[in-house]
């Protein structure tokens, strides 16, 4: 059995009377990411990814922030793509594991939500899908509430 592992980042600015999408879902906030599309980090490190892991290239080189038809786009429709890609390639994942950094506001009561959102996407079992939080102790652009990041790590194999 051939398995592989990928890595993904994504990190965007904040900004007021921005829109908070995390994990396909919206989190009631005062901030939200600016971004071309909808700026849902967590969805766009877990695209990197799967997209890494199968031998492709970055999320930016298939949906491009350049590219009108991509302008608000609901970051679950890349992700539901990005897995055909890599089915197309052969490979169904074995689990992904994830990370969001952010002062406010604490995630912890959204996480179940995200899981089951993603996990729906991605046609996989909850119980392989993980997200974790983590504040930055009020150091860096996520501690002074400036912007946002995520990370993923994933295993894929071949069917």
């Amino acid at each position: 059995m051939k398995i592989k592992t990928g890595i993904g980042i994504d990190v965007h600015p904040l900004a007021e009377g921005k829109a908070l999408w995390l994990g396909g879902i919206k989190i009631a906030h005062e901030k939200g990411c600016v971004a071309h599309s909808d700026g849902d980090v967590l969805v766009h490190a877990i695209c990197d990814a799967l997209l890494g892991a199968a031998g492709l290239n970055d999320i930016g080189s298939y949906f491009p922030d350049t590219d009108p038809a991509y302008k608000g786009i609901d970051s679950k429709i890349l992700l539901r793509r990005t897995m055909d890609m890599v089915e197309k390639q052969g490979y169904a994942i074995g689990n992904i594991d994830c990370v969001v950094c952010l002062q406010r506001p604490k995630i912890k009561m959204h996480v179940l939500d995200m899981r089951e959102c993603l996990s729906g996407i991605l046609d996989m079992d909850i119980a392989d899908l993980t997200i974790k939080a983590t504040t930055t102790e009020h150091l860096g652009f996520e501690g002074r509430e400036e912007g946002i990041s995520a990370y993923a790590s994933v295993l894929i194999f071949k069917l």
